[in-house]
């Protein structure tokens, strides 16, 4: 397949390169600014994309299956703190480039976007989210170590899947698990629709790497077209 990762250089994108790789798909890789990239390996190209400006987005799609996007502010990879504050001084960023994709895909309708977004979305008791209550978001952050006015953005990334949920282009939206961090790949995990997955002491958690191989197996086998799906231990 050829495959279209925005992000390339971030967290979860660089192990979604690197996963498409091994299973021998092309990818294009698109970040900011390709010319601050060194890279040898076969069958990856780099391109530099704005998400913000559909026209771009949409000059990268002919000849791609699938366009994964892992747009963050800033590059949380490198800087997270810096991509925390942009996060909050502009929470309306996700809803913004999930519009600009949808544009995008208005000239390329049978190209699959997949969003990497957020958990704070997922239903914590039945029809209600953590993104809905102040008190359970809150707690969430504490226990992550996100300042508390880290909530815009996390209802910033719930305001993305709302306006991929208006739309019928082919979109997968993936809420990862509340805990995700560099870890290893195991390739065993668990898949949801709108809750969190909890392991065997409630925890929402999955490391990068396995959060590379649940996207790129969407990729290959589409099972949650206009759907979001979630992911954990």
């Amino acid at each position: 397949m050829r495959i279209g990762v925005i992000g390339a250089t971030g967290g979860i994108g660089q192990r979604v390169v690197t996963e498409a790789l091994g299973r021998g798909h092309h990818i294009t890789a698109l970040t900011r600014d390709a010319s601050l990239i060194e890279e040898d390996r076969e069958n990856v190209v780099w391109k530099s994309v704005d998400i913000f400006d559909a026209d771009a987005v949409a000059a990268v799609l002919p000849g791609l299956d699938v366009l994964i996007s892992g747009f963050q502010p800033g590059n949380a990879a490198r800087d997270l703190a810096d991509t925390v504050r942009r996060s909050i001084a502009d929470p309306t960023a996700y809803a913004t480039a999930a519009t600009s994709l949808l544009k995008a895909l208005e000239s390329h309708p049978r190209t699959r976007l997949i969003v990497i977004g957020g958990a704070g979305s997922l239903e914590i008791r039945p029809g209600v989210t953590r993104a809905d209550s102040d008190e359970d978001l809150y707690a969430t952050l504490d226990s992550i170590g996100l300042p508390r006015e880290y909530a815009a953005a996390v209802r910033g990334h719930r305001d993305a899947l709302n306006v991929l949920r208006t739309s019928n282009r082919l979109w997968t939206y993936l809420s990862p698990a509340e805990e995700i961090a560099p870890g290893e790949r195991t390739g065993r995990f668990r898949l949801g629709g709108d809750q969190p997955v909890l392991d065997a002491e409630g925890r929402s958690r999955i490391s990068f790497e396995d959060a590379a191989v649940a996207l790129i197996d969407e990729a290959e086998l589409p099972r949650f077209v206009q759907r979001r799906f979630t992911i954990g231990y």
